[in-house]
């Protein structure tokens, strides 16, 4: 279950940041059992010349076997680059025209990112990671089966090893992600800036904007019946009784029972702090409790819950929840499919306008106020690139007109419930060259984002000239983006 709301806002896209932080876990076993290169060198004093000399062998450069580069105190090792490749192919990523020296190039961004994190006394709490490694170990065990295969899998002895390796992982690419934001977050476009980049692009090379839709949708949820809602509430309070009366336990129900399932294998645990983006029911639950106490059932959108306190720490709290969701009937389900076929056979027949017909009858509370028009999750915008739109939508509205109702659509939500729906086309916006009234939105996008990498580039070559860095072996003959190898300019 994704408990936490969604954040459209993104802040730049990284080259090569999707490596998935499971198969980097040889990382760092190997860097525990490699030593970093050291020429350990002993000022001679005057020797006089009465004095004898006594010759001395002069200590011997030991070859670091596998290590690509030290980047301050992060050892980046080849293995490390044959992981990121092999990870980018399991992807689906062409690597075709990804060289070993530009893979590289982005993995030492990241090692530099996470060292001055640290520098800069950006902190990520011990509590955070854990939730992140709690929630990744829960989705390994889900896709394996058990937590035993997962172990076998990733060829480790014990769950507390792989745990370890995983928090180490997790927190150095969440160090290097504030970096990142950090470095960006203050970064501006002024309308004055828009219109020069835009200026200053060529009237040949100016972008190309594909096809764009304005799209609106109405949603019909069956509705669940009482009784079902009392069969789920009955049923949590059976638990909650049995851990407060006879000493049950928490975890145990929680794996057994709860419909949370990105949880179960953790025993319904959670830590989050009061800024975490949980709705927010779940957090007013797991900040009203103290230690031990068990929550009387309450709702959110995903459900209904009871919740308990394992461990506060300050501002953080560890948290076990149960969720329970209650069922539509058969006969509900075909009340809201008849229900939306009757909605859409009067918006067909010139009846009832799609917006105002949203705004009566539709049971999707984010879009019912708009007339059911949708946000680009992207963008944040109310246009749709019909060439990026996700697939299952583009099945939907790519032979549409403007103003035309699709047929009625079997849906779920994202717990997993059936829905009806039906969708039109607002507007659309053929394919077109860049026009600067047109599309401001879209080139003050590109504009920031220009501004946002040569904040990055700048802050690099800074950051490279006051750290120790050492590249090794065939590395040193890369041509990188980055001054990395220290070159005189």
């Amino acid at each position: 279950m994704q408990l936490k709301t969604n954040n459209l806002k993104s802040i730049i896209n990284q080259k090569v940041w999707g490596i998935l932080v499971l198969l980097c876990i040889g990382m760092q076993m190997n860097a525990q059992e490699t030593q970093v290169e050291v020429q350990d060198t002993i000022p001679q004093e005057e020797v006089k010349e009465e004095e004898p000399v006594v010759e001395t062998k002069p200590f011997q450069r030991r070859k670091i076997d596998g290590v690509a580069a030290v980047i301050g105190e992060h050892v980046l090792l080849d293995s490390d680059i044959d992981i990121a490749y092999e990870q980018l192919k399991s992807e689906g990523i062409s690597v075709a025209d990804v060289s070993r020296c530009q893979l590289a190039g982005s993995l030492f961004e990241n090692k530099l990112y996470a060292h001055h994190a640290v520098q800069d006394s950006i902190i990520i709490s011990n509590a955070e990671v854990d939730s992140r490694v709690d929630q990744q170990i829960s989705v390994m065990t889900q896709q394996l089966g058990t937590t035993e295969k997962v172990l076998k899998f990733y060829k480790k002895d014990n769950l507390v090893e792989f745990r370890e390796e995983l928090f180490e992982i997790n927190k150095s690419n969440l160090l290097s992600d504030r970096m990142r934001s950090k470095i960006v977050e203050e970064v501006e476009i002024t309308p004055e800036e828009v219109r020069q980049y835009f200026d200053e692009i060529p009237k040949d090379s100016l972008p190309q904007f594909g096809t764009e839709l304005e799209l609106a949708q109405i949603i019909i949820e069956p509705k669940i019946p009482e009784e079902k809602v009392k069969e789920v509430l009955d049923r949590l309070n059976t638990y909650r009784t049995d851990v407060l009366e006879n000493g049950a336990s928490f975890a145990t129900k929680a794996v057994l029972y709860t419909q949370d399932f990105g949880s179960r294998s953790s025993g319904g645990k959670y830590t989050l702090k009061r800024t975490d983006p949980y709705v927010k029911e779940f957090k007013d639950a797991a900040f009203s409790l103290q230690e031990g106490e068990i929550s009387e059932p309450f709702k959110s959108e995903f459900g209904y819950h009871i919740l308990t306190v394992d461990k506060i720490r300050g501002q953080e709290v560890d948290v076990r929840h149960i969720l329970l969701k209650p069922e539509p009937t058969t006969e509900t389900i075909n009340e809201a499919k008849k229900l939306i076929d009757s909605i859409r056979a009067r918006v067909v027949a010139g009846d009832l306008k799609f917006q105002e017909a949203a705004r009566e009858f539709s049971d999707e509370k984010e879009t019912k106020e708009d007339g059911g028009q949708l946000i680009n999750p992207t963008t944040g915008d109310t246009r749709f690139e019909l060439t990026k739109i996700d697939p299952i939508l583009y099945d939907q509205v790519s032979k549409l007109k403007t103003n035309e109702v699709s047929l009625v659509i079997p849906d779920e939500d994202r717990q997993g419930r059936k829905k009806f729906k039906i969708i039109t086309v607002l507007d659309r916006h053929d394919e077109h060259i860049a026009d600067y009234a047109k599309d401001y939105s879209k080139i003050q996008e590109l504009a920031l984002r220009k501004k946002q990498i040569r904040a990055i580039e700048k802050w690099q070559d800074e950051k490279i000239k006051d750290t120790y860095i050492k590249i090794n072996g065939e590395y040193k003959n890369c041509d990188y983006s980055g001054n990395w190898l220290k070159k005189e300019k």
